[in-house]
């Protein structure tokens, strides 16, 4: 479902007491707030997201004098959607704005816009091509994480084999730097893996992913010996389309973002590994961020949320379960 401008400037008014394209907010202990900061994801079906979401709610919690207004579009892809959302919010001129951009360069203008309105925008998750105006980046360190799946691979293919990265959707930040990350690392430390495709964008949704990872798998499937697929719903439809190709367990599959389907694939070793982000803490240190800043504190312009990879041998540990779980998350 695609958010006009319209439909937002109108839900914007609504939003402290709901809205039909799912505004929610949380206040802190106070219950009379003084902050109010919005905070934008890239979209709001995937379950990365609403950790994200638990996160920032558990800032508003603790500081007690700030109120978090959560709203995105429903798809990643709908740039014109979030677009509408981040012009919601400007002409609400709401305190601060955390935004996780789902396009690098579309979204300049509205940042910049902002900014103009003096409303300070901290940017989480994905990165723009010009971050000079904004107070802070709070995010994983994605071309790290493109490392640590490379590593994976490496090391399951024993060195050797031939393997295939499936992208994501151009203009995503975050997910451009997990390909560059992966790609110059298969190149530099293991040379005697040949990459077969690394050119093909698998789409937004699981259903767009299971289409075109069974066509590159299909053509592939005589040789194909690994698969990284670059986030959650790409690795959901990938992991599908190994099962109905009948090449689980016979590719090495390298996941990144857990959800329930590729946890119980890590745990029948149908995924070798998943990269593994904090988001509960991302939505936490965004806010946090946005609040220093608000009061006048210094805030460092790069904020490192970390990753890890989760494996068959080692998902049973207590850090690792907190992080294929953010959902049951307790700190």
């Amino acid at each position: 479902m695609r958010l006009f401008s319209t439909a937002v400037l109108a839900c914007a008014a609504l939003l402290l007491v709901g809205c039909e394209s799912g505004g929610q907010s949380s206040t802190g202990k106070s219950g009379g707030a003084r902050y109010r900061i919005a905070v934008i994801p890239k979209g709001t079906t995937h379950e990365f997201w609403r950790a994200v979401h638990a996160g920032a709610a558990k800032a508003a919690k603790e500081l007690g004098d700030t109120e978090i207004l959560w709203k995105g579009p429903q798809l990643e892809s709908d740039r014109e959607g979030q677009i509408a959302v981040m012009q919601g919010f400007i002409t609400k001129h709401v305190n601060g704005i955390c935004l996780a951009p789902n396009d690098s360069q579309a979204l300049l203008e509205y940042v910049d816009q902002a900014v103009q309105e003096k409303i300070p925008v901290v940017v989480f998750d994905s990165g723009l091509k010009d971050e000079s105006k904004t107070v802070t980046f709070v995010a994983t360190d994605n071309y790290k994480g493109g490392v640590l799946a490379a590593r994976r691979m490496g090391e399951v293919l024993h060195g050797q084999g031939n393997a295939i990265l499936l992208r994501y959707f151009p203009g995503s930040e975050s997910t451009e730097r997990r390909e560059q990350g992966f790609l110059e690392t298969m190149q530099k430390e293991f040379p005697k893996i040949v990459i077969l495709s690394s050119d093909q964008y698998s789409g937004t949704t699981p259903e767009e992913s299971l289409t075109k990872a069974t066509q590159v798998l299909s053509k592939y499937k005589k040789d194909v010996n690994g698969l990284f697929a670059v986030c959650e719903p790409n690795a959901t439809g990938s992991l599908r389309a190994l099962e109905q190709t009948e090449l689980d367990g016979k590719v090495a599959f390298i996941a990144f973002d857990p959800n329930d389907a590729l946890i119980r694939g890590l745990a029948a070793k149908k995924v070798e590994g998943i990269v593994l982000q904090d988001p509960v803490k991302m939505g936490y240190e965004a806010v946090m961020s946005m609040h220093k800043h608000l009061q006048g504190e210094k805030v460092p312009k790069r904020i490192d949320t970390g990753s890890t990879v989760a494996t068959p041998e080692n998902m049973s540990e207590p850090r690792i379960q907190q992080l294929l779980k953010p959902d049951q998350y307790q700190d």
